[in-house]
């Protein structure tokens, strides 16, 4: 994800309100603590009440989603043990959006991977230490999903299957945020949560929005600035989320090859895609597809890469978003 910090989203903001409104009070803005990061609203044409009620749905979005809680739809699913299970139809939607996801990628995103996480040591909230997730017995990994089956609101996963929304979760809420500030009557809106980025609508300046994306050895900095009409960036990077287990140092992205962190040369891979969701999913596979210059243009994003030396590569066709 592009970063998840006040700092970061400053500096979204403040690029994506330069060219704007020159102080009007047509763009609302409102920050707040969600999902164990950041989450921020932008919009143009909107009121306090509006980013209130984006707000709680958020809210209501984690309270389905986190595997912190065994209350939550998610955690029910992953307690199943192979039994049908009714959800809210927005888990409904993650779970399609992370089988889907799968199956694009032929398994380099891996919606199942939650068992070697908390092998790695991510087992207790970044936030809330009090917040632990746990798994049953039968939680196993690798597992395949192909036979989940969804009618209605009812899902039926594999006995042994455990599903972590993740990047993919927060993204994919993210869009969902996105198109109810429209319906809320919102001419145009950025939706940030944990640095991933969606945006819809009227921009600031009726043009284009502008969208930093963070340089991840210099604090502060870009690495470069995208302009966006529609559409969504996400970045991943082997820099955040990151502890140490068995001296040796971990982080949040595992290599579904492996059941591992991922080890690579490259230290963020950021996409812009039509959607957050797809963008987490795609800017995963960056750092483990060897062809994923010439792949992700295909699925119609754009990538940039950088390397842990400085160096960065790109698609051809990132320029066009300069």
């Amino acid at each position: 994800m592009a970063d998840h910090s006040d700092r970061a989203f400053d500096s979204i903001v403040s690029d994506a309100l330069r060219a704007g409104y020159g102080g009007e009070g047509i763009v609302s803005t409102h920050s707040f603590a969600v999902m164990g990061t950041t989450a921020n609203t932008v919009l143009v044409g909107g009121t306090e009440d509006m980013n209130r009620e984006l707000e709680s749905a958020t809210r209501e979005i984690e309270r389905l989603w986190t595997r912190f809680s065994r209350d939550s739809d998610i955690q029910r699913l992953n307690w199943a043990e192979g039994e049908a299970t009714t959800v809210s139809p927005l888990t409904v939607t993650l779970v399609m959006e992370m089988l889907a996801a799968a199956a694009l990628t032929e398994g380099e995103y891996d919606p199942t991977i939650l068992p070697r996480l908390i092998a790695g040591g991510y087992d207790v909230s970044r936030v809330d230490a009090s917040r632990v997730t746990q798994l049953p017995a039968s939680a196993v990994w690798p597992i395949d999903v192909s036979t989940t089956t969804i009618s209605g609101t009812t899902i039926t996963l594999p006995r042994g299957a455990t599903l972590d929304p993740g990047g993919v979760g927060k993204g994919l809420a993210a869009d969902i945020l996105a198109a109810r500030a429209l319906e809320l009557g919102a001419l145009g809106a950025l939706i940030e949560i944990g640095g991933d980025v969606r945006i819809v609508g009227t921009p600031p300046d009726n043009s284009r929005w502008r969208i930093g994306i963070e340089n991840p050895f210099v604090t502060g900095e870009h690495s470069a600035v995208i302009n966006l009409v529609d559409g969504a960036v996400a970045t991943s990077s082997v820099l955040k989320r990151t502890w140490t287990k068995d001296d040796e140092e971990r982080h949040h992205l595992i290599d579904p090859a492996t059941g591992e962190s991922m080890k690579s040369e490259i230290v963020s891979v950021s996409v812009i895609a039509v959607s957050a969701s797809i963008a987490e999913v795609v800017a995963t596979c960056g750092f483990i597809r060897a062809d994923f210059l010439t792949w992700a243009p295909t699925l119609g994003t754009a990538a940039l890469l950088l390397f842990r030396d400085g160096s960065r590569a790109e698609t051809t066709n990132w320029k066009d978003y300069s």
